[in-house]
């Protein structure tokens, strides 16, 4: 009963994999070699996705955090698709001031520093919020 009800967010994964965002609707693939390399590279981003929830997740519960979810109501067990909207329009800025260029990222709030930093510092670094890339 256990593995039934697993299968669960299996099937939560293969729906995100159909979804019209994902844009595998409108790929055309004729040679079978071809198809079986597209379904590895979803398997593949299939599985980063579900590693990158089940972090933040446990990332969560931890530190007995919460973010809001699409109601406006805490959670401790959003979804990525929905963090990744959270992350929408985020701009790059690069300044070049003499013969330095350094990075900036826009639009970058609060809420997603918080989710940065349960991601991890390297996930902070990556938008510049810990020295390293961009500064």
């Amino acid at each position: 009963m256990r593995e039934y009800k697993q299968q669960q967010s299996v099937e939560r994964g293969f729906r995100f994999i159909k979804d019209p965002m994902f844009f595998t609707n409108s790929t055309f693939l004729k040679k079978p070699q071809r198809i079986v390399r597209l379904v590895m590279v979803m398997g593949l981003s299939l599985l980063v996705y579900a590693i990158a929830q089940r972090k933040l997740r446990n990332a969560l519960a931890e530190m007995d955090e919460t973010v809001l979810d699409q109601l406006g109501k805490p959670t401790k067990n959003p979804t990525m698709r929905w963090i990744f909207q959270k992350f929408e329009n985020k701009s790059l800025l690069n300044v070049t001031d003499g013969g330095t260029v350094s990075q900036q990222v826009l639009n970058l709030k609060p809420v997603h520093e918080k989710i940065l930093a349960l991601m991890g510092e390297e996930y902070e670094k990556i938008y510049s919020l810990r020295g390293g890339c961009g500064k």
